[in-house]
């Protein structure tokens, strides 16, 4: 057997566990595929954590212990290829809380640190992940995992969608590059997400692959250039606030 958990996943209508030979055929069709993309995956890999994760991995220890007490790394059990647990990891950007395996992260969310925010939005946080795709956990495109909870949530939201973990999860996907960042609260940012998902799996492609980490580079830089300008007018914006003789009036939401 493939190791295939006791819960059904289905994919394509079927089930995956009934029809093994059916998916086994699959992943033979796809195998040229899955073999490039995991050599892609170690040297790429093997590159950033060489090359950047060597030297940032310190700062961002220092910067991290500096902000807030805690760990370093924020290590969380979600789901992965086929359903299967596994240890994802992150530089942790959020004070230590008891409810960070059940309560998403919100906009302007009081648990996060300073330095977290700049983490999150420069998706930097992610960068300890090279090691899971090192470790055959995950791969540099596909799918987001997610916690258990999210993913049984979500699961009675959207009818067959455990057909996410038809392939290995990602540090970055379809559904990221397409804009579906940030917390799912409703039903359609859930299935938004999920049909960006499902619509990798189906056209999986080196070729889309490297599209999709093209984008989300183009993406971090951008989040730089904001985060940047963003902290410029925050400045800006004190500098007035303290001006004597000054009156600064914030404006309302609805203008």
């Amino acid at each position: 057997m493939l190791g295939i958990e006791k819960e059904s996943l289905y994919f394509g209508g079927f089930d995956i566990a009934k029809n093994e030979a059916s998916f086994r055929k699959h992943l033979m069709i796809r195998q040229p595929y899955l073999i490039v993309k995991r050599c892609f995956d170690l040297l790429f890999s093997l590159f950033v954590i060489v090359f950047v994760f060597s030297w940032l991995f310190p700062i961002l220890t220092l910067l991290i212990k500096l902000d807030s007490a805690g760990p370093v790394f924020f290590i969380q059990k979600r789901v992965g290829f086929l359903g299967k647990t596994f240890r994802c990891f992150k530089f942790r950007t959020m004070v230590v809380n008891s409810v960070s395996d059940q309560q998403q992260a919100v906009s302007n969310d009081p648990r996060i640190t300073r330095l977290g925010k700049f983490l999150r939005l420069t998706s930097l946080d992610e960068l300890p992940q090279f090691v899971n795709v090192l470790l055959g956990e995950m791969s540099i495109v596909g799918p987001r995992p997610h916690m258990h909870k999210d993913n049984e949530d979500f699961g009675k939201i959207v009818s067959n969608y455990r057909f996410r973990y038809y392939v290995k999860p990602g540090i970055t996907g379809m559904a990221q590059v397409k804009g579906c960042r940030g917390p799912a609260k409703n039903f359609h940012s859930i299935f938004h997400r999920y049909q960006w998902d499902a619509f990798y799996i189906r056209n999986a492609s080196l070729s889309l692959d490297f599209k999709i980490i093209r984008l989300t580079a183009i993406q971090i830089i951008k989040s730089l250039f904001f985060f940047k300008h963003n902290k410029k007018s925050e400045g800006i914006l004190l500098q007035i606030e303290e001006t004597p003789g000054l009156v600064f009036a914030k404006t309302s939401p609805s203008q």
